[in-house]
């Protein structure tokens, strides 16, 4: 029964978003609602100027559908769903905001980086106060050593952290067609795996669900892409995913699981605090996978490589957790 509820799941949100995306697309496009290009990426990126965004509201729609339906085939919906729910829902409309005015209003820039943060720290205590109040666990596991200690109250500073830090980090890896909707799968898929083999089938379901969004919205974001997802779709992914790790108690997990994205985060810290204090820079350009554009390397191998590593370093973190 439940392995027939993934798998209806799976199929249910890719058929969801490829099914909305010739019809979306267009309206995008007629709306207006086309991509700017930033003038100091990659000049290569200019032509994709135009190109319809904010496509994660596809993604979006099918995920909170495709949940609610079948954990309520399976059972109902619980706690934990509508917490993954809030946080995916509460980052992508911060993340539509920002689209909006970017596309709309014609402001380059979007949100503030102030208002920003301030809509990711209010969803992030919400969450933290729906957490404590129905009494989950406030301990951080350390994988490898099975070693766990409580954070007590300290844990709602930890949730902002990670929250607001995950939704940046994939934000910041969404830079190439197709590259934040394929590691995002194989991130998901293997959250899914973990929350299986818990027996959390709610977050399994909302996992395996985003799963299938994501590659039905990869069918048209792959290169060259039809559509971006934008903000609303890369912040919400990167929220949910960390409030997957937090549910699960694999939050450490995620630097390996998600390795990519932190990769991705790191490349710009470093090229940041090496510009300031030196002058001179690590990389050609960061977030890393414009470094390797700018070497020589072109779009789909920089995706297919990113892809790889993520695929590598997911089923690391299931064999340390599962297997080890």
């Amino acid at each position: 029964m439940l392995e027939q509820v993934i798998l209806f799941t799976i199929i249910m949100s890719f058929l969801i978003s490829v099914l909305l995306s010739p019809i979306f697309i267009p309206f995008l496009r007629r709306l207006k609602f086309g991509q700017s290009i930033r003038e100091e990426g990659p000049q290569s990126h200019l032509k994709k100027t135009g190109t319809p965004t904010m496509g994660g509201i596809m993604i979006l729609f099918s995920i909170i559908i495709t949940t609610l339906v079948m954990t309520g085939k399976f059972s109902a919906p619980t706690v934990k769903t509508y917490l993954l729910l809030l946080v995916t829902f509460g980052f992508g409309l911060l993340g539509f905001l920002d689209d909006f005015i970017k596309v709309v209003l014609k402001r380059n820039l979007g949100l503030t980086s102030k208002q920003k943060l301030l809509g990711q720290i209010i969803i992030s205590v919400i969450f933290y106060f729906v957490y404590k109040q129905n009494g989950f666990p406030t301990e951080i596991t350390l994988p490898f050593w099975n070693y766990s200690f409580d954070l007590g109250w300290f844990f709602v500073f930890f949730i902002i952290f990670w929250l607001v830090g995950f939704s940046n980090a994939v934000n910041l890896t969404d830079g190439l067609d197709g590259l934040v909707s394929g590691t995002a799968a194989i991130a998901f898929g293997a959250y899914a795996v973990l929350a299986w083999n818990q027996s959390q089938v709610e977050v399994a379901i909302f996992s395996v669900a985003i799963v299938g969004a994501v590659l039905g919205f990869l069918v048209f974001n792959a290169h060259p892409a039809k559509v971006f997802m934008g903000d609303t779709g890369s912040l919400a992914l990167g929220g949910a995913i960390a409030a997957i790790s937090i549910l699960t108690k694999h939050e450490i997990l995620l630097i390996i699981i998600g390795g990519v994205f932190v990769i991705e985060t790191l490349s710009v810290i470093l090229q940041v605090i090496s510009f300031k204090t030196t002058g001179k820079r690590i990389f050609r350009m960061s977030p890393l996978h414009h470094h390797y554009e700018l070497v020589g390397w072109s779009e789909w191998r920089v995706v297919v490589t990113f892809w790889s590593v993520g695929l590598i370093l997911a089923i690391l973190g299931i064999y340390i957790e599962v297997w080890l």
